[in-house]
């Protein structure tokens, strides 16, 4: 809440105004004053000086401040501000103790408080941006907190005019004027500088330092990632850098650097550029009586006064710690430019740049204090022991006791221990002030956090105003006792009920931002009821005191404690229907009340002043929107009050506005009402109570059917009557039954919209909407009411004028006792009467009648038709008009009027039946011309010439337009007019027209004669207005009397077109073509007559109308239709005006989340396109799918005959193997039974259990349920004999298809199960995953898929004994086996689960038997030790084998379990294989591996490896593939390995293996880098060395290869792989910096099934590995990204975590590129995308991502390359663009379109056509397509370039290269001939 208040509210102590507390103010004076007697007693011991002289002594040592260095005089005490000397311009340091909405409050120097408002806390350049006042209010508080350090300056002082002797301090925080004088060249490095973050950048900030002559950039990497910056936030910094030419300040806002930046001794440093907060080097100069003299910066002087010294707690001897000369770091506390006073601190706390912490609350009691140090005649120092670290506390001497003390140090010792209690609390300083009075330990309310709503206390009054009472508690705090608090009822003269000085008893109503409001009701004081202080304490039921604060006509609003409200409506107030409710309640009132409803989230109370619930009102026969009739009982200002008969005698009343259609009407009608009068037709509006609100409004009543009750009544484009009940400035409230509201925007609700609403439309008018909007999400109807859209149809607003007004008429006659209305029977509209001139006036003539002296007749002057009358002459004329309620005839002396009349009285009876001959010739909706006679307020008199002069009466409004000035007809005027109903006793016998004026006339009276007696022909184009728009057609009108409709299939040529309707409004003319003709005697209920379209190819064609298709639809043929009926399971669609089709909500979409939203996807009106299933020609009802059908060619066109019952015989046909189906489980089965899910109405398949889910989930039933949609897919049909159809369906979420190849490739390496589709799938070693399906005492049985099931013998269940075998392979568990032997014709399979006993047939032994031979090393495992030696397993097979204890070691070895135990990894060499006896002689000597070890080989050492726990793979290091790891040796050497080499092959091959799922730099894959070198620079540079250098170059690089081979091995092969955490942690301790070995523990861990230890053992690699070993510390990354992946919950977020930390530590581009690659192996699409268009941005400069961009849209097969090519190329430096083009040339070629990889080369050649290295590449890409033509065309053009020797030489060795491939001996002789020839062409 602001703290800025209005003058005549008054401000309290620690309060919004005040800027010192009570007791701080008094300290503060205290001390000054102590102060002056201190230094009086100091002076009477020195000689006297004169009274003048001590005057200004004492002026300067302490009524102003000290700058230093100007007099040579040095001051006796230290620099202070005060109340007194400060001054707008001072700069001083802060620190931020509240932050409000509209302002800040900051604590200053010595205590005092400072206000600063938003517009000087918010920087300028956002207050451009958005005004202040509509800035959203947790601004400030998300831009400053408490506790926040800041600089301001002082603008301005306000002395409070309430309390004497305070001010109030304005500040400003400001950049522009704290930096006034700073410029860009008194910048240097290593300067402390504040700016605000002007806007966010992807790698930093943009900063303001307040001038516009320079700016700053502050980079994210010095951020402190804890606080989240904002726009505005206000950011210290270190200066880094200084950009003199772009005038660029870099800054670093590393906490550390800016608490120790200390500021440099400047050359020229003026006082301006001083900012508070700067931290200097000073030392000290002079000891002060209160505090130290310092220099610092060579030519400035500031003070630190005792409460700002180094220790928090100075004793006694305090100045002995600070020496002459003394070196201290200070910051600036305050500067006062115009004295040059500077003010310094010392505290630690702020000196570290830091707000020293506030530990402790006011009004907090401590026993133990301790007296550190006493002041003679000023106070004392306490320390109280806070937590965790004492706070230091002053109590000023006028706080030590209640009594006057005049020596303390007689009274106090140090280290005493006191009881204080805390009064306040100095934020900058770290200072509290506090109180030893023994009063201050008493009463209730110490401190405004005492303060409890509710709470009753005593207080004294202080002061009295007109605006209330001012109070002080015992302790000193004040509060407000408003003037409406003061007393029940008014006050006048406050000051008479409250004396100053009086004490009283309150009650504290609430306490806001130190406010306390309090009230001396009488009723509220002694209520010992419980009071509502929070919205939660409402419960229902609850009786409590309250009081009345507003008014208004639907109930009363009411205060309770603490700002909470409540409101109780008309309903519960207790009054009687028609009474008002300002007559029994009035505002202030105290009432008691009950709660009858809370809602505490939105902070709604509703009340009823009745405490005892009344009897509840429930009348279930009547509800709104009935009719009923009433009884007027009695008549009030605001309301009649009539007793309702319906089902009962009950109570109702009516609002005067809702007696009539016509405002002026109802003024009238409520006027003439009398008790006793009976309404026949009244609606009922709304039930309050048991009180009805009811309407005598016609328009409402007749349309009572329509109108609704609840938004899911009303219809889009409808036209619906109701009434206005509220208008302001934006727009209209239209209410129609209960509370149901429409709203009307301005825009909306006029035709014109210069219009003012209030004077267009009033409260209570009944209006016609059109809705054009309705949200039921949001509940809100948007209607509008313009004219053009909601124009009347008919003639009820006129016709309702009339009756109204005859009802009014009769009321009166009662009323006034006179004669009734037989008057009226004289004088018929239209016959003659004679009567006598009365009186002969300006504006016409004036006639009295002799049998009715109280009614006159009135002639106009056109009406006289000049035709000259005396007064008292008789005269005869016609009626035109009569006004029953004003007893005037309207009259005529045209001759036309009078001789008709003459005509027709000559026979009664002739008369009669010739004007039912006239009328009869008349019909309705019939246009006519017509001749304006009399204009009235609300109608026009016309008269039709055609039809022998009859009169005609029209409507000059509508019920949208009653206020609306009416168009003006002058008399004799021609006017076209629609007859809108005949004579008839409802039209009290009159014509009713609806006038249009001659400029709106198309066709004149006699073509629409000619018109209206034609017929309209099937063909016919007509002119039609849209009378209705429905969701699925059109309502139209045309002719005189003719209805049509539009189907919705008739708007356009196609049913594509989404809502055709949206274009038309109500009211609008469009041209159509009829289509059809119903005979209406058949289709009693149809209110049209005529089929319409608009569809443009009928519009344009010739007229004639193709009759009716014959219903013919095939199977898979696409329709069009649009959405007419949805329920939960169907939806049907309108294909034509006569078909319908059917959609069932399976066959809708595959995806599941469409699913859910069906009944959302398919509203009323949505265009829909399907394929044709099945039809039925008798309903003309066709069945639909979303997907196309793939029809048999034998199968017949659809049975148009075919029944539509869904049968699965029927229905099954469209459903093919392979597809994707959408399905909704309907039943799981027990155990392994699999889902039944249905995917038909009448059809379902089964899903098998192995078909759940993705291989290897644990539990695949999880996740499933009953009524879950699904996608599935389609494995195999069978139809048995029975016709019943077996589908089995799979629910995984990638095809097999992929999976299989992924599973296959894995297995090749890594033994990985495969996945099993057929059993020709399976072979014996295979290892598989399966799924227990049961279990017996001889073994188990297995579900390898669907289709295969395996058996397991009980000796093969596991490597030791199974127990309980059905306890530890419970059904559904999921195994891993090798499968034993496979029987493909009785399809028998078996599987092993052991994973080290050789099971297995003697045939597979015998081939890994064959495959061994003498001299190759193998790896394996130590099966069993002997005396005579190791029993060795062969790694991949059963084989086992013997070394002998001769052949473990070179040296003689003694006992063998020494060095080898059972488990043990080892690897040997075969010495012997014996085929028949199936023996192995193994040798496991040094020397064998040495020899071996010196054989050629290419391989390339690597360190990564790859382990497999739980299906999750880790590594370490990126290599390359195999086969490309073979393409580079070949590359290398020109050589291969060869057979002998299995050793090294097989090493090599390890190192090949990619160990890492995600590389680090997956470039190698593109195999982009490498062409361009390996054919132009290797080629050209190696034809430059000798052979010598060759020869020599080559060997070295074997030599060091074998080398990095032997090391690699050995490293491998002595150190055994640990078996148990144990080792492990031995491992990881003397490698700590290895990611080798911790990826490979974390492994370990996985394959325990233990995921939280391998994240505490990834966490621990990070923090021991050595941060030099940045490539170490990211393969532990990428290992943690694929451990998250994995096992993450969810994976996505779990991996992005981890990514943001991985990105604080190493590469950011390295760590991009790894969680890439991650995701390309995890197939993730589409954080893939999202992945790589960050970095395309972040990494804009790198080719390599620019590359992986390219590469992945190739692989997605996506569009777009050519735009992120053109992107990259801007992007890119132009250094990198031949490298770019030519690596994207080359991903076209492999990837992508080769044509689009040739133009990229063209473009290169052209610019670059002497780049062999260019020709190269592209020559290699043409040869790998293989188009010869293509190939040759592209040599020739290279070899006819005039280049070096050498370049030529190796572009025609090359074209002789690829002859040769060919074998093409002409060519190739053709190619040395060219060589040749260029050979002596260039020697010529």
């Amino acid at each position: 809440m602001s703290l800025e208040v209005e003058d005549n509210v008054p401000d309290f102590p620690r309060g919004g105004g005040s800027c010192l507390s009570r007791e701080e103010l008094d300290e503060v004076r205290a001390e000054v004053d102590a102060e002056f007697e201190a230094e009086e007693r100091l002076l009477k011991k020195r000689k006297k000086h004169s009274k003048l002289q001590k005057t200004r002594s004492a002026e300067d040592d302490l009524g102003s401040l000290f700058g230093g260095g100007i007099n040579g005089k040095l001051p006796r005490f230290a620099n202070r501000i005060t109340l007194k000397n400060i001054s707008p311009g001072m700069k001083l340091w802060g620190v931020v103790s509240e932050v409000n909405d509209k302002d800040i409050v900051v604590s200053l120097p010595g205590g005092l408080r400072g206000l600063v408002r938003a517009s000087e806390a918010v920087p300028p350049f956002l207050q451009y941006v958005e005004k202040l006042s509509e800035m959203d209010t947790n601004f400030l508080s998300s831009v400053y907190h408490v506790g926040q350090l800041v600089s301001c300056i002082v603008l301005h002082l306000d002395d409070d005019k309430k309390e004497a002797g305070k001010r109030k301090i304005w500040l400003s925080l400001h950049l522009s004027l704290l930096h006034k004088s700073l410029t860009l060249d008194v910048i240097q490095e290593g300067m402390i500088l504040s700016a605000y973050v002007k806007s966010m950048e992807d790698h930093g900030y943009i900063i303001h330092f307040g001038l516009p002559s320079f700016s700053g950039f502050m980079p994210k990497e010095s951020e402190n990632v804890e606080v989240k910056i904002r726009s505005g936030h206000l950011v210290q910094g270190v200066v880094k850098s200084i950009n003199r030419m772009h005038n660029v300040v870099y800054l670093s806002s590393d906490p550390d650097a800016v608490s120790k930046c200390v500021t440099k001794d400047l050359k020229g440093l003026s006082i301006d550029l001083l900012v508070p907060g700067m931290m200097v080097n000073a030392s000290v100069r002079s000891i002060l009586d209160n505090g130290i003299m310092l220099s610092f910066l060579t030519y400035f002087t500031g003070t630190a006064d005792m409460f700002n010294l180094q220790q928090s707690f100075p004793s006694s001897n305090w100045k002995v710690d600070y020496p002459q000369n003394k070196k201290v770091n200070a910051r600036i506390l305050f500067i006062d430019p115009s004295t040059r006073a500077v003010g310094l601190t010392l505290n630690p706390h702020l000196v570290h740049n830091k707000a020293p912490p506030a530990l402790i609350k006011v009004g907090d009691i401590f026993d133990q204090s301790k007296v550190i140090r006493i002041d003679r005649g000023l106070g004392l120092l306490l320390e109280i022991p806070s937590s965790p670290v004492p706070t230091p506390t002053y109590v000023n001497v006028s706080d030590v006791a209640d009594k006057e003390v005049i020596k303390l140090e007689k009274s106090f010792k140090e280290g005493k221990l006191v009881r204080v209690r805390v009064l306040g609390f100095r934020h900058l300083e770290g200072l509290a002030t506090g109180v030893l009075k023994t009063s201050a330990f008493e009463g209730s309310v110490f401190t405004h956090s005492d303060v409890k709503p509710g709470m009753v206390v005593k207080g004294k009054v202080i002061a009295v105003d007109s605006f209330g009472a001012i109070v002080q508690f015992s302790s000193g705090v004040k509060a407000l006792c408003p003037l409406r608090h003061m007393s029940e009822f008014e006050i006048v003269k406050p000051r008479k009920k409250f004396q100053v000085g009086a004490e009283l008893v309150f009650r504290i109503l609430g306490c806001k931002s130190k406010r306390i409001t309090i009230t001396h009701k009488k009723t509220l004081v002694k209520s010992k009821l419980e009071i509502v202080g929070s919205y939660a304490d409402a419960t229902e039921g609850l009786t409590t005191h309250g009081w009345i604060t507003k008014i208004e006509n639907h109930g009363c609003f009411v205060r309770f404690y603490n700002g909470v409200q409540g409101f109780a409506p008309r309903s519960e107030l207790g009054l009687d229907p028609g009474c008002e409710i300002s007559s029994m309640y009035h505002v202030e009132q105290v009432v008691k009340c009950r709660v009858t409803s809370s809602n505490p989230a939105s902070r709604r109370i509703n009340l009823s002043f009745t405490t005892t619930p009344s009897r509840v009102f429930s009348n279930e026969l009547v509800k709104p929107g009935n009719v009923v009739s009433g009884v007027v009982e009695r008549v009030t200002p605001d309301a009649i009050v009539l007793d309702v008969t319906a089902q009962g005698r009950f109570k109702g009343t009516i609002s005067p506005q809702h007696l009539s259609d016509h405002s002026g009407h109802a003024e009238l009608m409520k006027s003439a009402l009398r008790p006793g009068y009976e309404f026949d037709q009244l609606l009922v509006l709304d039930i309050d109570g048991s009180n009805f609100i009811l309407s005598a409004k016609h328009s409402l009543v007749i349309s009572a059917q329509q109108l609704p009750l609840d938004i899911n009544q009303v219809r889009l484009n409808s036209v619906l009557h109701g009434y206005v009940c509220n208008i302001i400035e934006s727009g209209i409230f239209i209410r129609y039954l209960g509370r149901l509201t429409g709203f009307s925007p301005r825009n909306r609700a006029t035709d014109d919209r210069r219009s003012s609403l209030s004077e267009v439309y009033q409260i209570g008018q009944s209006v016609r909407t059109n809705v054009v909007d309705v949200s039921s999400e949001t509940s809100r109807i948007t209607v509008s009411l313009k004219q053009s859209f909601c124009s009347s149809t008919d003639a009820s607003f006129i016709q309702e004028y009339f009756r109204v007004e005859e009802k009014i008429a009769k009321l009166q006659s009662v009323d006034s006792g006179g004669s009734d209305l037989r008057w009226v029977e004289q004088f018929n509209l239209g016959c003659t009467v004679k009567g006598k001139v009365h009186e002969i006036k300006e504006f016409g003539v004036v006639v009295s009648f002799q049998k009715c002296d109280d009614v006159f007749g009135f002639i106009s002057h056109y009406q006289l038709s000049g035709i000259p009358v005396e007064t008292g002459s008789s005269i005869r004329t016609a009626v035109l008009d009569i006004s029953k309620i004003e007893r005037l005839v309207d009259l005529s002396l045209k001759p036309v009027f009078v001789n008709k009349s003459k005509k027709e009285t000559t026979n009664s009876q002739t008369q009669k039946k010739r004007k039912r001959e006239m009328l009869g010739e008349l019909e309705v909706n019939q246009t006519v011309n017509a001749v304006a006679c009399l204009t009235f307020s609300v109608n026009q008199v016309v008269s039709v010439p055609s039809y022998n002069y009859t009169l005609g009466y029209a409507s000059r409004a509508d019920y949208n337009t009653q206020n609306l000035p009416p168009k003006s007809f002058t008399n004799g005027e021609s006017v076209i007019a629609t007859v809108m109903a005949l004579p008839s006793p409802s039209t009290s016998g009159r014509l009713l027209l609806q006038l249009k004026s001659i400029s709106e006339a198309i066709e004149t009276s006699n073509s629409k004669r000619a018109k209206r007696k034609s017929t309209y022909n099937v063909g016919s184009l007509v002119q039609a207005e849209i009378t209705e728009i429905r969701p699925l057609e059109l309502r139209l009108k045309f002719g005189s009397s003719f209805h049509g409709r539009v189907h919705i299939t008739e708007a356009s040529d196609d049913n594509y077109t989404e809502a055709p309707f949206s274009n038309f409004r109500f009211g609008q003319t469009l041209t159509a073509r009829i289509i059809s003709k119903f005979n209406m005697s058949e289709s009693v209920n149809r209110v049209y007559q005529w089929e319409l379209s608009i569809k443009p190819s009928i519009l344009a064609g010739s007229g004639e109308i193709e009759p009716v298709k014959k219903f013919s639809y095939s199977t898979g043929q696409l329709v069009s239709g649009f959405v007419y009926k949805v329920d939960s399971e169907w939806a049907w669609i309108t294909i034509s005006r006569d078909v319908k089709a059917q959609l069932y909500i399976l066959n809708s979409s595959s995806e599941p989340s469409e699913l859910d939203e069906f009944q959302k996807r398919f509203s009323v009106g949505r265009a829909f396109s399907g394929y044709v299933l099945s039809c039925n020609k008798e309903k003309k009802l066709v069945r639909l799918i979303s997907h196309p059908l793939l029809i048999d060619p034998e199968r017949p066109a659809c049975q148009e005959d075919g029944p539509t019952d869904h049968s699965s015989e029927n229905m099954s046909f469209h459903i093919r193997k392979g597809s994707v189906l959408g399905g909704r489980i309907s039943k799981i089965l027990p155990g392994v039974g699999g889902v039944l899910v249905q995917i038909d109405p009448h059809l379902y398949g089964k899903v098998h259990f192995t078909e759940l889910t993705d291989p290897g989930v644990t539990d695949p039933l999880s996740g499933y349920h009953e009524g879950q949609f699904v996608k599935c897919k389609v494995l195999e049909i069978a139809y048995s004999g029975k016709g019943t159809v077996h589908i089995d369906l799979s629910l995984r979420s990638i095809s097999h298809k992929t999976q299989k190849q992924k599973l296959s490739a894995l297995n090749d390496t890594l033994k990985f199960p495969v996945l099993v589709e057929k059993i020709e799938d399976l072979h014996p070693n295979m290892m598989v995953q399966a799924y227990v399906k049961n279990v017996t005492p001889k073994g188990c049985f297995l579900m390898l898929s669907h289709k295969v099931d395996a058996k397991v013998l009980l000796s093969n269940l596991s490597d030791g004994y199974v127990e309980n075998p059905e306890k530890e392979f419970p059904v559904g568990k999921l195994v891993m086996g090798k499968v034993v032997s496979v029987e493909p014709l009785s399809k028998r399979v078996e599987v092993t689960l052991r994973t080290s006993s050789s099971v297995g047939a003697p045939s597979s032994d015998y081939d890994a038997l064959s495959n061994l031979t003498v001299g190759n090393v193998i790896s394996g495992r130590v099966k069993r030790v002997e005396p005579y030696g190791l029993f060795i397993t062969v790694d991949h097979t059963n084989l086992v084998g013997l070394c002998h204890i001769s052949e473990i070691s070179d040296n003689h070895v003694d006992t063998i379990d020494s060095r080898h135990k059972a488990g043990d990894r080892v690897t040997a060499k075969i010495l012997k294989v014996d085929k028949e006896r199936h023996r192995i002689s193994l040798g496991m000597k040094k020397s064998y591996f040495n020899a071996a070890t010196s054989t050629e080989t290419d391989a390339r050492p690597s360190s990564g490896y790859t382990v497999s726990g739980d299906a999750l793979s880790i590594g370490i290091e990126s290599t390359p593939s195999p086969e490309k790891s073979s393409q580079a040796r070949e590359d290398l050497d020109g050589e291969s390995v060869d057979g002998k080499d299995l050793f090294l092959a097989e090493v090599e091959s390890r190192a090949s293996i990619p160990p890492l799922d995600v590389p680090l730099d997956d470039t190698e894959n593109l195999d982009m880098g490498d062409v361009v070198n390996e054919d132009s620079g290797d080629v050209i540079n190696l034809d430059t060395l000798d052979d010598k250098n060759k020869k020599h170059a080559a060997k070295k690089a074997k030599r060091l290869r074998e080398q990095e081979i032997r090391a690699a091995e050995e490293r491998l092969l002595e150190k055994d792989i640990p078996r148990d955490e144990d080792e492990f942690e031995k491992l990881v301790r003397s490698s700590p910096n290895s990611s080798f070995v911790w990826i490979k523990y974390m492994a370990f861990v996985l394959s325990l099934a233990d995921v939280e230890k391998a994240r505490l053992i990834a966490e621990r690699a990070l923090r021991t590995i050595n941060v030099r070993e940045e490539l170490e510390k990211l393969n532990v990354w990428v290992a943690y990204f694929n451990l998250e992946n994995e096992y993450g919950n969810p994976p996505e977020e779990a991996v992005a975590k981890v990514f943001q930390r991985a990105l604080q530590y190493c590469d950011p581009k390295k760590v991009h590129l790894a969680l890439l690659g991650m995701y390309e192996r995890t197939e993730q699409h589409k954080l893939t995308d999202e992945l790589l268009n960050k970095m395309v941005k972040k990494f804009k400069h790198s080719c390599k991502v620019w590359l992986r961009r390219i590469q992945w849209l190739l692989k997605q097969n996506q569009d777009g390359v050519q735009s992120v090519v053109n992107r990259a190329l801007l992007s890119l430096p132009p250094h990198k663009h031949i490298n770019f083009i030519t690596q994207t040339a080359i991903l076209e070629f492999k990837c992508g379109v080769p044509d689009r990889g040739r133009s990229l080369f063209e473009k290169m050649l052209r610019e670059y056509p002497k780049r062999t290295d260019l020709w190269s590449v592209y020559l290699d890409q043409e040869i790998r397509l293989g188009n010869a033509d293509v190939i040759r065309a592209l040599f020739e053009r290279a070899i006819t370039l005039s280049l070096p020797p050498k370049k030529m030489k190796f572009l025609f060795k090359k074209y002789l290269e690829y002859e040769k491939t060919l074998g093409d001996d002409e060519r190739m002789e053709a190619v040395k001939r060219k060589a040749m020839e260029y050979v002596e062409s260039s020697l010529a």
